[in-house]
């Protein structure tokens, strides 16, 4: 009942410097012929995260993803301060 099937693709989180790796390392290997389904294998990724990686890292460098993720980071602490009543509030008065 607990047992799992061998031929699963083990889950891991990867950075986004390990994305970018993982993406030259399959524009190459398509480059050589081969198919999406066999890079995706090859890479240990669903055919679905190499679509997703693909849309969301596409043509980016590892620096330039280091700093989407910071810029992410930065506005969910944002949206968090503004939810929590913490945040600067507007006041739509008009001035006279």
């Amino acid at each position: 009942m607990g047992e799992r099937r061998t031929d699963e693709v083990k889950r891991r989180r990867h950075t986004p410097e390990q994305i970018i790796r993982k993406l030259r390392e399959a524009d190459r290997m398509l480059a050589e012929g081969a198919e999406v389904p066999e890079v995706a294998k090859a890479l240990e990724v669903s055919e679905q995260t190499y679509h997703r990686w693909r849309a969301t890292y596409g043509g980016m460098k590892a620096d330039e993803v280091k700093r989407l993720k910071e810029l992410e980071r930065e506005n969910s602490q944002l949206k968090r301060i503004g939810r929590g009543g913490g945040g600067v509030r507007s006041f739509s008065r008009g001035v006279e």
